[in-house]
């Protein structure tokens, strides 16, 4: 602990030192110190002036809707253990074994009817192969990438971001079907429990219920929920448990004879061929591709886990190897399972997509009778979890991806933007508004949405087995050949499939896929291209312009469309600039009303500041503002600023009623050089919903002690707690009573600190100034808790590891005042964690 005070002793992540030759105090100014240094005198003005601001309807509204905003330190910081990642991380993948065996069969029942049954079991075997493969290349990725493996980082890390792109765009893709796919194979798993939905008063309600899943879905993001912990890992179980033991009980009546064969000739199932002779039962070349392909999407999720590597326990790499090859071995199994029920129960594809093959599997396999009919609403429920969790997974995954990106200037910067409950929002809304749009084009209908499913998936796992052979080629360490000989097959292996699906799906909607995905390759180019362009256009020559002499002349005109408060408020801020010339502009658009301008400007005594009126023959109000700037400045030695007053709006369709002219001036002259546009805005009140009250300073508590001159703090410093209530009583979270815990106990609220009196506060670092090298070497920093905020200066320190904005620290020390602020002198202080205590170490 630095200094001579004395916090509560134990462990210290980090300790400040005092510094030992005497530094001067800024002039005019003096403080009271907690160390040996320094004298007490009376200060001439103490803490900061309090202010009320109230909130927009529109934050009240969020917050009512979405609840109080989070903090970063906030960031969900839960390490998870190989059960929990199971059944956190998996869904998505284990969950298209509900689906996977249908799609196969969705291509060969209408060609050969019941030989479909016959052909889906081999074709599944294949598919297991490649999902063999594909395991075998992600154990590779997570042993080396412990933070986060994910195509796209494997292939930036081995081929460079420009190359990563193409996983990127892949796996945009792949994120954005997903939500799609796993949201209408929920409702048709619902559908198929409750076929009364199907048809409600003549309509078809599947679109509906899919939709309103995805915006619950929208809905529940926005609010911050995380996919971590036991109520995301619990649907993953039940749907093991439930399919698993049908599977199982499936099995022992084959092996007893009892599962029986059933008829596919039923209402509303797809057209069912008829077979041909030979080992392909007549089915043609492309037509087992097609299935081959369809049932590839069975491996899709398979990349969650190196995605999410980060967030296991310690030994990250192990244990996360482990949970994949159990989710994989999981996988296999329903898959099969699944294909062999079908295989020997016939359960056969509808039009519509319900009843589904698995819910016609759970059926036959556990009877009618009424345990069976509760067994069945079990499996189904379990069903209709599993799946809108796996879509669940994509609100989680593609914002995080398209952070990444955005991180890489290779998507708009928006994207890594935290909103109000800690998510990356606006990634969010955008996976909201393509996955409806898809929702809407295929109605809902799995089989329609599984040709744009896969082809972003393969793509995905061909880019991280290529990226491994890049590196293994590299590197050359260890069983190298072994790892390049895997890595490079499943990469091959991928790459085809992603070929049979262009090709064999192409008309089926595959056609969109190929189409977008190099146009939003080039698009994610050609936006690297311009943010670099603008960087460097920032940057060339930054330093050396700061330090440019001022020029000689400041020459401020405010250009007056009417005598109004709005023009009024832009006059007085000009007049604070104290410019060698200060001109009042008009340009004449009306002649009328130029008229009526001068003869108020003239009454009102407005004459000591004159007014330019000045001709503007055809109207271009930006043009004669620019041509007016260049004259100013045409010297070269002059400096212009031009106040443009705007009028701002309390509601936003009130904006649609004016035009934005002070805009497009400013964007206008801000080409010429030495010329500065500023808008001066002058807000309006709106109507009775949309009116702001209007806020200042709060008046002094009743101390009955002088305020100091020209504020409203009482002399001792005791004014009311910065976000406090009605009462001036201070507000503690709840979250940050636990942030410090025992630490906080015997700590003063910031609040309600007095001048000239030794406190202990806890708080977090609300800012810390930066010094330049030739300034005074002092490290200034404002320590803030929900009631108030002071100012903690450490003399003699440019920089103190730990301590940056949103730091917690524990300070103590005599309040005083420093450049007439509320303040600590070299401060006792002990940092009880970072600002991203929160995030997970890595």
């Amino acid at each position: 602990m630095a200094g001579d005070g004395g916090l509560a002793a134990g462990p210290r992540p980090l300790v400040g030192e005092r510094v030992g030759e005497q530094v001067p105090e800024p002039p005019g100014d003096t403080l009271a110190s907690g160390g040996s240094r320094g004298r007490v005198v009376r200060p001439a003005t103490p803490g900061p002036v309090t202010v009320d601001i109230p909130e927009t309807l529109r934050y009240r509204l969020k917050n009512k809707l979405l609840g109080p905003p989070l903090v970063n330190e906030q960031l969900s910081s839960e390490r998870l253990s190989r059960p929990v990642a199971l059944g956190v991380l998996s869904p998505d993948c284990i969950s298209s074994s509900a689906y996977g065996t249908e799609e196969m069969l969705t291509q060969l029942v209408p060609y050969v009817g019941l030989a479909a049954f016959s052909l889906v079991v081999p074709i599944t075997m294949a598919i297991l192969g490649v999902l063999f493969f594909v395991t075998l290349s992600y154990l590779d990725v997570i042993r080396l990438y412990t933070k986060a493996g994910g195509a796209y980082v494997v292939a930036r890390e081995n081929f460079g971001p420009k190359v990563a792109q193409v996983a990127a765009v892949a796996l945009l893709i792949d994120y954005t079907v997903t939500v799609a796919v796993q949201s209408a194979a929920g409702t048709a798993a619902l559908t198929s429990a409750f076929p009364s939905l199907l048809k409600v008063d003549g309509q078809n309600l599947t679109v509906p219920i899919t939709l309103a899943v995805v915006f619950l879905l929208l809905y529940g993001n926005l609010r911050g929920i995380k996919e971590a912990g036991k109520y995301f890992a619990f649907p993953t179980y039940f749907f093991i448990f439930s399919l698993g033991a049908v599977v199982i009980v499936g099995y022992v009546r084959a092996a007893m004879g009892t599962l029986q064969v059933h008829s596919v000739h039923h209402a509303g199932t797809l057209p069912i061929g008829h077979a041909g002779s030979g080992w392909l039962y007549g089915a043609s070349f492309i037509v087992i591709l097609r299935s081959f392909a369809n049932g590839g999407s069975s491996l899709t999720g398979l990349e969650a886990i190196s995605n999410g590597v980060g967030a296991f326990r310690a030994p990250t790499a192990r244990h996360a190897r482990q949970t994949l090859v159990i989710m994989s071995s999981v996988l296999a199994f329903l898959v099969l399972g699944v294909t062999l029920l079908a295989h020997w129960t016939h359960a056969v594809p509808y039009a519509v997509g319900s009843p589904t093959v698995v819910s016609q599997e759970v059926r036959y396999v556990l009877g009618t009778n009424p345990v069976g009919q509760f067994l069945f609403y079990v499996v189904q429920f379990a069903t209709v979890l599993i799946l809108y969790t796996g879509a669940n997974t994509s609100f989680n995954g593609f914002p995080f991806l398209a952070s990444y990106v955005a991180q890489d200037s290779y998507l708009p910067r928006q994207l890594t933007r935290r909103g109000h409950r800690l998510s990356f929002s606006n990634g969010i809304l955008v996976l909201t508004v393509v996955a409806v749009a898809l929702l809407l084009a295929t109605r809902a209908q799995v089989d329609s949405l599984v040709a744009l499913y896969a082809i972003g998936v393969f793509t995905g796992f061909a880019m991280a087995g290529a990226g491994m052979v890049k590196h293994h080629m590299d590197h050359r360490s260890g069983r190298w050949r072994l790892k390049v000989g895997v890595n490079g097959l499943s990469s091959v292996l991928t790459a085809i499939i992603v070929l049979i699906f262009a090709i064999v799906k192409f008309k089926e909607g595959a056609w969109v896929v190929v189409v977008l995905g190099p146009l939003m390759y080039f698009g994610l180019i050609r936006l690297h291209g311009q943010y670099m362009d603008e960087e460097r256009q920032l940057e060339e020559g930054a330093t050396e312009a700061a330090e440019v002499p001022v020029l000689n002349r400041h020459t401020v005109v405010v250009l007056v469309d009417r005598l109004d408060m709005a023009t009024a408020r832009a006059l007085q801020y000009a007049r604070t600039l104290h410019p060698d010339e200060l001109r009042a502009v008009h340009f004449v658009l009306d002649n009328r009303e130029s008229a009526k301008l001068e003869a108020e400007w003239s009454r009102l005594g407005l004459t000591r500041l004159p007014l330019d009126v000045m001709e503007c023959a055809d109207r271009r109000l930006a043009r004669a503002t620019l041509e007016l700037a260049a004259e100013t400045v045409a010297d070269g030695e002059t400096e212009l600023t031009i106040l443009l007053p705007r009028r701002g709006f309390a509601a936003g369709w009130h904006r649609i009623l004016h035009d934005r002219t002070a805009d497009r001036i400013a964007t206008t002259v801000s080409q010429l050089a030495h010329v500065n546009a500023t808008v001066v805005p002058y807000q309006l009140r709106g109507g009775w919903l949309s009116r702001r009250r209007e806020w200042g300073r709060r008046p002094p508590a009743e101390t009955g002690v002088p305020a100091v001159p020209g504020t409203d703090v009482p002399r001792d410093g005791s004014g009311p707690a910065t976000g406090g209530d009605v009462t001036g009583e201070p507000r503690r979270s709840a979250f940050e009573d636990a942030a410090f815990g025992d630490r906080r106990r015997g700590t003063t609220p910031i609040g309600e600190v007095q001048w000239r009196t030794r406190v202990r506060i806890a708080g977090r670092v609300r800012s810390v100034r930066v010094q330049p090298r030739a300034g005074t070497a002092n490290l200034e920093c404002v320590l803030a808790d929900d009631s108030g905020k002071v100012l903690l200066v450490f003399q003699g320190r440019r920089r103190i590891p730990g301590i940056q904005p949103g730091a917690r620290l524990v300070a103590e020390g005599m309040i005083g005042d420093w450049a007439h602020r509320q303040a600590i002198l070299n401060p006792d202080y002990e940092l009880i964690a970072g600002p991203d205590a929160g995030e997970p170490v890595d």
